[in-house]
Protein backbone atom coordinates (compact mmCIF):
# COMPACT_ATOMS: atom_id res chain seq x y z
CA UNK A 1 0.00 0.00 0.00
CA UNK A 2 2.04 2.89 -1.20
CA UNK A 3 0.78 6.33 -1.99
CA UNK A 4 0.38 6.42 -5.76
CA UNK A 5 1.17 9.59 -7.70
CA UNK A 6 -2.39 10.53 -8.53
CA UNK A 7 -4.38 7.64 -7.11
CA UNK A 8 -7.06 8.18 -4.50
CA UNK A 9 -6.83 5.62 -1.70
CA UNK A 10 -10.25 4.43 -0.56
CA UNK A 11 -10.70 2.52 2.69
CA UNK A 12 -14.04 0.81 3.36
CA UNK A 13 -14.88 -0.10 6.96
CA UNK A 14 -17.64 -2.14 8.56
CA UNK A 15 -17.73 -4.34 11.64
CA UNK A 16 -16.29 -7.71 10.65
CA UNK A 17 -15.04 -7.12 7.08
CA UNK A 18 -17.06 -10.04 5.75
CA UNK A 19 -19.91 -8.57 3.68
CA UNK A 20 -20.27 -4.82 3.18
CA UNK A 21 -16.70 -3.51 3.16
CA UNK A 22 -15.20 -6.37 1.08
CA UNK A 23 -18.06 -5.91 -1.41
CA UNK A 24 -17.25 -2.20 -1.65
CA UNK A 25 -13.54 -2.92 -2.02
CA UNK A 26 -14.24 -5.30 -4.90
CA UNK A 27 -16.81 -3.04 -6.60
CA UNK A 28 -14.45 -0.05 -6.75
CA UNK A 29 -11.12 -1.91 -7.19
CA UNK A 30 -11.33 -1.75 -10.99
CA UNK A 31 -12.16 1.98 -11.11
CA UNK A 32 -9.39 4.01 -12.74
CA UNK A 33 -7.54 6.37 -10.42
CA UNK A 34 -8.33 4.58 -7.16
CA UNK A 35 -6.72 2.04 -4.89
CA UNK A 36 -9.05 0.20 -2.51
CA UNK A 37 -8.77 -1.62 0.80
CA UNK A 38 -11.26 -2.81 3.37
CA UNK A 39 -11.14 -3.73 7.03
CA UNK A 40 -13.33 -4.23 10.07
CA UNK A 41 -13.50 -2.53 13.43
CA UNK A 42 -14.68 -5.54 15.50
CA UNK A 43 -12.02 -7.62 17.29
CA UNK A 44 -13.00 -10.68 15.21
CA UNK A 45 -12.81 -8.92 11.82
CA UNK A 46 -11.37 -10.85 8.87
CA UNK A 47 -8.95 -7.94 8.26
CA UNK A 48 -8.62 -5.71 11.31
CA UNK A 49 -8.36 -1.96 10.77
CA UNK A 50 -4.91 -0.60 11.58
CA UNK A 51 -3.28 2.79 12.05
CA UNK A 52 -1.30 2.10 8.86
CA UNK A 53 -4.49 1.65 6.83
CA UNK A 54 -6.06 4.80 8.30
CA UNK A 55 -2.94 6.84 7.44
CA UNK A 56 -2.85 5.34 3.92
CA UNK A 57 -6.44 6.37 3.10
CA UNK A 58 -7.52 9.58 1.40
CA UNK A 59 -11.19 8.80 1.96
CA UNK A 60 -12.56 6.42 4.58
CA UNK A 61 -16.09 5.14 4.00
CA UNK A 62 -17.80 3.73 7.08
CA UNK A 63 -21.04 1.80 6.72
CA UNK A 64 -22.75 3.08 9.90
CA UNK A 65 -22.45 5.95 12.38
CA UNK A 66 -21.25 3.55 15.07
CA UNK A 67 -18.27 2.72 12.84
CA UNK A 68 -17.36 6.41 12.58
CA UNK A 69 -17.44 6.70 16.38
CA UNK A 70 -15.24 3.60 16.82
CA UNK A 71 -12.83 4.84 14.14
CA UNK A 72 -12.50 8.26 15.74
CA UNK A 73 -12.11 6.81 19.23
CA UNK A 74 -9.51 4.23 18.25
CA UNK A 75 -7.54 6.09 15.55
CA UNK A 76 -7.97 9.79 16.34
CA UNK A 77 -4.21 10.42 16.17
CA UNK A 78 -4.04 8.89 12.68
CA UNK A 79 -7.04 10.68 11.17
CA UNK A 80 -5.15 13.84 10.28
CA UNK A 81 -5.73 13.71 6.53
CA UNK A 82 -8.48 11.33 5.52
CA UNK A 83 -12.03 12.45 4.90
CA UNK A 84 -14.51 10.17 6.73
CA UNK A 85 -17.88 9.57 5.08
CA UNK A 86 -20.73 7.58 6.60
CA UNK A 87 -22.73 5.67 3.98
CA UNK A 88 -25.60 4.65 6.31
CA UNK A 89 -25.77 1.11 4.91
CA UNK A 90 -27.15 -1.39 7.45
CA UNK A 91 -25.84 -4.93 7.83
CA UNK A 92 -28.73 -6.39 5.81
CA UNK A 93 -26.92 -7.62 2.71
CA UNK A 94 -24.93 -10.61 1.48
CA UNK A 95 -21.48 -10.37 -0.12
CA UNK A 96 -21.78 -8.91 -3.66
CA UNK A 97 -25.60 -8.85 -3.36
CA UNK A 98 -26.86 -6.80 -6.36
CA UNK A 99 -28.88 -4.45 -4.11
CA UNK A 100 -25.76 -3.75 -2.01
CA UNK A 101 -23.65 -3.14 -5.13
CA UNK A 102 -26.25 -0.69 -6.48
CA UNK A 103 -26.46 1.12 -3.14
CA UNK A 104 -22.66 1.40 -2.91
CA UNK A 105 -22.39 2.76 -6.46
CA UNK A 106 -25.09 5.34 -5.71
CA UNK A 107 -23.60 6.47 -2.38
CA UNK A 108 -19.85 6.25 -3.11
CA UNK A 109 -19.94 7.34 -6.77
CA UNK A 110 -20.40 11.08 -6.11
CA UNK A 111 -17.16 11.15 -4.06
CA UNK A 112 -14.99 9.67 -6.84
Amino acid sequence: MDRGANLTNLLFLCSRNRLRSPTAEQVFASRPGVETASAGLAPDAEELCSAELVEWADIIFVMERVHRAKLQRRFRAHLKRARVICLDIPDDYAFIQPELVALLEKKVGPFL
